[in-house]
C-alpha cells in the first residue's frame, strides 16, 4: 500500500553498545593520589618506663624508710646484776647514726611526693619538663643517701671490727643485735641509691 509507512526497528549489538564509550576515560583516582599511611604515634615504650618508674618509687620508699625505722629503733642493753652499771647502745650515739636516719627518712619523702610527677609522665609520656626535673632531684638524693649509707658504713665497720691502732676495740660481741640491726639498716639504705640511680637512667632514656 503507497500510503502506510514502514517503520524498522534496528536494535544495537552488544559490540555496538561498546563503540559508544568515551574514547577518554577518566583515570582512576588511585594512580594520581598517593595513600596516606598513618603512623602510631611513638611513645609506648615512654609510657612504660613512666610505670616502671613508678614500681621503683615505691621500691625506694620502702628500702629508705624500712633503713630509717630499723637504724632509729635500735638500741640494746647488757644485762647486768645491778641497775647501775648497765651498758647501753642506741643509734644516737653517734652522730652518723643520727645523719643516717633524718637523710633516709628525707629520701623517703621525697619518692613519695615524686610519684604524682611520675603519673603526669605515664598519662603524657611525650612531655620533657618533668624528666629533667626528676633527673635533677634525683642526682642530688642519690648525693645525700649516699654520704649517709657511707658515714655509717664506715662505723658499722669499726663495730665489726674495731681498730686497733686507735685502740678501738670491737662492740659486736658484745652487742651482737645492735649490730645486726645497724647493719641490715645500712644494706637497705645502699639498695635505695641502686634505685635512686636506676630512676635516673630511666629518666635519660625517657628524654
Amino acid at each position: 500500500m503507497d500510503g502506510d509507512s514502514t517503520t524498522i526497528n534496528i536494535t544495537e549489538t552488544p559490540k555496538e553498545r561498546k563503540g559508544k564509550a568515551p574514547l577518554l576515560a577518566t583515570p582512576p583516582a588511585s594512580s594520581t593520589m598517593k595513600p596516606v599511611v598513618q603512623r602510631a604515634p611513638k611513645g609506648g615504650y615512654k609510657r612504660g618506663l613512666a610505670i616502671f618508674d613508678v614500681v621503683l618509687r615505691i621500691a625506694g620508699i620502702a628500702a629508705a624508710l624500712g633503713a630509717a625505722i630499723a637504724m632509729g629503733s635500735t638500741e640494746q642493753t647488757l644485762p647486768f646484776f645491778t641497775q647501775f652499771f648497765q651498758f647501753k647502745a642506741e643509734f644516737d650515739d653517734l652522730p652518723a647514726f643520727t645523719f643516717f636516719v633524718i637523710a633516709n627518712a628525707i629520701t623517703a619523702a621525697y619518692l613519695a611526693l615524686t610519684i604524682p610527677i611520675s603519673i603526669v609522665c605515664i598519662v603524657r609520656p611525650h612531655l620533657v619538663a618533668p624528666r629533667v626535673v626528676l633527673i635533677f632531684l634525683d642526682t642530688v638524693m642519690i648525693a645525700l643517701t649516699t654520704a649517709a649509707a657511707g658515714g655509717a658504713a664506715s662505723i658499722v665497720y669499726l663495730a665489726h671490727n674495731g681498730n686497733s691502732d686507735a685502740n678501738w676495740p670491737a662492740i659486736c660481741q658484745q652487742f651482737n643485735d645492735f649490730c645486726q640491726e645497724i647493719s641490715g639498716a645500712v644494706v637497705a639504705s645502699f639498695l635505695t641509691v641502686v634505685v635512686l640511680m636506676f630512676l635516673v637512667v630511666l629518666s635519660a632514656f625517657a628524654l
